[in-house]
């Protein structure tokens, strides 16, 4: 195994140090951190991270290996500054068996570029009927320990409870797409000023916050672990502030996309800005802004979401909704939040790394390098800039609503457990 000595790096944002990476672990940092033969890494201006951590990736294989693949989303996740992603379980077959889920987890060992968590279903086949093998999963090899339909909402209030009274029994979660189905026939983007100057039928805001309220109540009287995905009102902020106050156990994710963009950018049709919650308003991005901030928001999570181009370069009402979001993910976040002072460089690494970490058990995940944590980290120039291009992703889908978009912070380096998987910003495998 190789090692590295890490030159003036500054951990977590502060003051320059170096580190040294040996045998999986950093085994020391600052003057005496060095040994003979290691290779050395320059990392003058350099912020060095905990590997970031995905809660929320599609990487499609099983079954839909032309948008995507466990090694080309891994690929994308190292190169995105990731050292784990959680696999969602809507592939082809559902990752609702021990075997699927299985499967996923050591093509992922396979590939050896970030640790893959497999997400198994709540559901047979995520059609909300029968519950799926929750227990078998979680006996597994993969040691499946979040379940989700994302995709489709866990809509049966019944069934939702058996799912979050099951997963007590391993401390697992259930992290549901917060969707009322019926509010959201043939919906097309956010429901509002945009969507009637479009004639697209419209997704309420209400659909989601329905949801979160009807699951935080759940969540509460079965005392269970609840997760949302993909936050993305300033109405779902207020339930989930309130069902913190009550001290129900629910955390919430947001993605770089919701921060960013808005509802206006489908004004020219073009369906890479079409996304499941769509793209909100100016008012509810300034919302969970403020709620990650403030920590009602838990986590940065991505919905990475590969499509091919038969999927998405096509009219509006016929594209699949998805965008991808590992390599630009981290990039994203220091331009809605840590440029404008809504966060430090401690509490990106607690909304991208730590927290999410711990949300899905991951106990090698989330440390900051210190002598004896484990060597997951990555090395950060918040000095660059990258100017998108979809050409240089990893991903062979290309449906970024970035290209050509210019932002700040530049991956330069990735380690898993001591091994470079990125080095001067280039996949090593």
């Amino acid at each position: 195994m190789t090692a590295y000595v890490v030159r003036g790096a500054r951990v977590v944002g502060g003051e320059p140090t170096d580190l040294l990476i040996r045998d999986g672990v950093v085994e020391a940092v600052g003057p005496d951190a060095d040994v003979a033969g290691a290779t050395r890494v320059d990392a003058d201006g350099l912020v060095a991270l905990p590997g970031l951590v995905d809660l929320h990736t599609h990487l499609r294989e099983p079954g839909r290996e032309d948008a995507e693949t466990v090694e080309s989303g891994s690929r994308a996740a190292a190169l995105g500054g990731y050292t784990a992603v959680c696999a969602m379980a809507n592939t082809d077959p559902v990752a609702d068996t021990a075997g699927v889920v299985e499967q996923v987890y050591r093509l992922g060992q396979a590939a050896g570029l970030v640790d893959v968590q497999p997400i198994g279903a709540v559901t047979v086949g995520l059609a909300g009927e029968r519950m799926a093998e929750l227990g078998a999963m979680a006996d597994s090899a993969a040691r499946v320990r979040i379940f989700s339909d994302d995709g489709h909402c866990v809509a049966d209030p019944r069934m939702m409870r058996r799912a979050l009274e099951y997963v007590k029994a391993f401390d697992g979660v259930v992290a549901q797409h917060a969707e009322e189905p019926r509010l959201t026939v043939g919906a097309q983007m956010h429901e509002g000023e945009w969507s009637a100057r479009l004639g697209l039928t419209g997704w309420p805001a209400v659909a989601e916050e329905a949801i979160i309220a009807r699951d935080a109540l759940l969540a509460g009287h079965v005392g269970a672990r609840l997760h949302i995905c993909h936050v993305s009102t300033a109405g779902s902020v207020e339930i989930l502030r309130w069902a913190k106050s009550k001290g129900f156990r629910v955390t919430a994710e947001v993605t770089p996309h919701h921060l960013l963009l808005t509802d206006e950018l489908a004004a020219g049709y073009d369906p890479v800005f079409k996304v499941n919650p769509p793209l909100r308003t100016d008012e509810d991005v300034a919302a969970l802004r403020a709620a990650l901030a403030e920590g009602v928001i838990d986590v940065v999570a991505t919905d990475h979401a590969p499509h091919t181009t038969e999927d998405k370069e096509c009219e509006w009402p016929y594209a699949r909704p998805g965008m991808l979001g590992l390599q630009t993910a981290l990039p994203v976040v220091l331009d809605t939040m840590l440029e404008p002072g809504l966060l430090d460089w401690d509490t990106v690494a607690e909304r991208m790394s730590r927290r999410p970490a711990r949300i899905a058990g991951l106990t090698d995940h989330g440390h900051d390098p210190a002598p004896g944590a484990p060597a997951n980290l990555t090395l950060v120039d918040p000095a660059a800039r990258i100017t998108v291009d979809p050409a240089d992703l990893a991903s062979p889908s290309r449906n970024t609503p970035y290209a050509g978009r210019t932002l700040p912070g530049r991956i330069v380096a990735t380690f898993l457990r001591g091994e470079a998987t990125v080095l001067d910003g280039k996949a090593q495998k």
